[in-house]
């Protein structure tokens, strides 16, 4: 499904959008795209709004820090939060969610 323009998430940056009626988080990482869950696991925080350095965003509300490729809490990697395949078709980026 179509989740955005590639020339809407220039590298390093993050965008909040909803794929079939799922909040999704959108990051450029290097001009690789990745999904996750837009919701924090910790309370529910837009994942979508944080600050992306290198693959790890860090939840705006309290700070926690996910790796956006594997999911995996940055401190405690059994936590997870959902991500979703990305493909890239032209200027379509296309998320599967399931």
């Amino acid at each position: 499904m179509k989740a955005a323009r590639v020339s809407e998430i220039p590298p390093g940056t993050a965008k909040e959008v909803a794929v079939e009626g799922k909040p999704v988080a959108l990051f450029n990482v290097g001009g690789a795209f990745y999904a996750t869950s837009n919701i924090c696991l910790h309370r529910v925080g837009p994942l979508g709004q944080g600050m992306l350095d290198g693959p790890i965003v860090m939840c705006p509300w309290h700070a926690w820090t996910w790796d956006v490729t594997t999911g995996e809490n940055a401190s405690n990697p059994v936590l997870k939060v959902e991500t979703y395949p990305v493909k890239v078709e032209g200027e379509d980026v296309l998320v599967k969610v399931e």
